[in-house]
């Protein structure tokens, strides 16, 4: 009788597949979305490269003060490495990509943090092109998938879906790459789709009002507290303007416009321009506490939350936080009480209820990913000191974990020395042993399309790096001499294949050189 039951049911199922319809087609077609090239381009399936045969043209960092360091450096490009995949048989993909190692499939948010080290290898591995598989799968409508499975190409969830996609912070990973390279012609290839994707996100996940929504899922950070009670914190928007999804928009479209400028098609960005301006004022006026002097999630019925998120600190890299409110804003980082652990930043604050000092995901864990937006934001008001601080703890504290484990982790405890979560993570973790050692600890910052790099001297150690890339050929050496103290003059040899302005900044002053090969 059982077995009868059985294979009734499984007939049953059967006539229902193959009878039923499939969902009427309800996208609305994105002009833009005809001009994406990278939709069905051939698939490049050339031979992956091997980490011990492509060593040599990595930057090449040294430290003799800290030989630790420079070790867990290579042990995150050593993972990275074999993290490397080609495009599956018909799965739509078209470039050869690096995946977080994490579930067989390629994540938008892990993958945009991911590039932000994998820039630097370029000469060794071209990380970048792990983006266009998300452009080679985009919807009619301009949609893109958060997460995408790498065997088949399909969708891990259907679009409307509220945790299907985001965070959209396409353009600054974009962004990123072309200061480092002034790849022009990619800028030119991949701004049709990124605009597609910038007006599906502002159809579909906005309110009336102009302020944007998500998920824990899909803002990237999962179990946060942020929302209302009664809601699920991983799967529903709670009727809320998410303060972090407001300000990545408000990033996305200041970039788009920046990237329109740099291709003479201003056009294309004029409806833009005004919705920068109108969520930049909502965002200071509806989600602004001056008590506390902290950006919040707000709920449907017009208050603010009490929750302090990392979220917040988006509002320093967008741009939109005005310089009477800079300071008390930017206090909370170095506070004990709130952001200033043992282990900075946070994601969390430690005056909430929910703060876990071991972690607890995103209830209080140190991320890669967010800290390096935090640097990156107090860079954007010249904040460099903090920055400087904030980078060294952030290294360090990695780095013991390190030496004690030999690996890097997904996330870090905040009031210890403890790694959290998956072990041999280099996924988004290789940025602070790669790009923010580059980036804020010898302080090189380049800007390939104004032909210039930034040397922000405030070890002082000697330290350098040689084979650092600059643009597509480029390749520099940056050797500076210890100093007795950090006022002092530093001494900076160069050497270099390419002209370029050298700007050398330390606590004493600064200097600018035009660099010769």
């Amino acid at each position: 009788m059982i077995k009868k039951l059985v294979l009734s049911s499984i007939l049953s199922i059967l006539y229902i597949t193959a009878t039923s319809q499939p969902y009427f087609d309800t996208h609305v077609k994105n002009p833009y979305v005809a001009a994406n090239t990278f939709i069905g381009a051939i698939p490049d399936t050339s031979a992956l490269p091997v980490f011990s045969a492509v060593r040599s043209m990595l930057p090449q960092p040294e430290w003799s003060a800290r030989p630790d360091v420079i070790s867990c450096y290579w042990k995150a490009w050593e993972l990275a490495f074999g993290n490397l995949h080609k495009p599956a048989p018909g799965s739509g993909f078209v470039s050869p990509f690096i995946d977080p190692a994490f579930n067989g499939h390629i994540f938008m948010w892990d993958s945009h943090f991911m590039l932000m080290f994998g820039r630097y290898g370029l000469h060794a591995f071209n990380f970048q092109r792990t983006l266009d598989n998300f452009y080679a799968r985009q919807h009619k409508d301009g949609f893109i998938c958060r997460e995408i499975v790498e065997t088949d190409g399909s969708d891990f969830f259907e679009r409307f879906d509220v945790s299907s996609t985001g965070p959209n912070v396409f353009p600054w990973t974009e962004w990123e790459y072309y200061l480092n390279f002034g790849d022009k012609e990619r800028l030119a290839r991949l701004f049709d789709p990124l605009l597609a994707y910038y007006q599906w996100f502002n159809s579909y996940r906005s309110w009336p009002d102009g302020s944007y929504f998500s998920s824990g899922w899909g803002c990237g950070m999962d179990n946060q507290p942020r929302l209302p009670a009664g809601y699920s914190p991983e799967w529903s928007h709670g009727r809320m303007s998410w303060i972090d999804i407001s300000l990545q928009q408000v990033l996305a479209g200041n970039i788009l416009i920046k990237m329109a400028e740099t291709l003479h098609r201003e056009a294309d960005v004029t409806v833009i321009r005004q919705e920068m301006l109108n969520l930049d004022r909502l965002v200071n006026e509806k989600m602004w506490d001056d008590k506390s002097s902290f950006y919040y999630d707000r709920f449907a019925d017009g208050s603010l939350s009490s929750v302090k998120s990392i979220a917040s600190y988006w509002a320093l890299l967008a741009g939109v936080v005005p310089a009477d409110r800079l300071n008390g804003f930017v206090g909370h980082l170095s506070n004990p009480a709130t952001f200033g652990r043992q282990h900075m930043v946070p994601s969390l604050s430690a005056d909430n209820p929910s703060f876990d000092p071991n972690g607890g995901y995103w209830k209080g864990a140190i991320w890669a990913p967010t800290n390096y937006m935090v640097l990156r934001g107090l860079s954007n008001y010249r904040l460099d000191s903090l920055a400087y601080v904030i980078a060294g703890n952030h290294l360090d504290q990695v780095v013991k974990v390190y030496t004690q484990t030999g690996t890097l982790f997904e996330n870090y405890a905040p009031d210890k020395v403890q790694g959290n979560d998956h072990r041999d993570f280099v996924g988004w973790t290789g940025i602070t042993p790669i790009s923010v050692l580059l980036e804020y600890v010898f302080g090189i910052r380049p800007d390939v399309p104004s032909n210039s790099i930034l040397l922000d001297v405030r070890l002082t150690d000697a330290y350098g790096v040689s084979n650092y890339p600059f643009g597509k050929d480029g390749m520099v050496q940056i050797k500076v001499e210890d100093r007795k103290k950090p006022t002092d003059p530093p001494v900076v040899k160069v050497q270099t294949t390419v002209p370029f302005e050298l700007t050398i900044r330390w606590l004493g002053g600064s200097r600018i050189v035009q660099i010769k090969p």
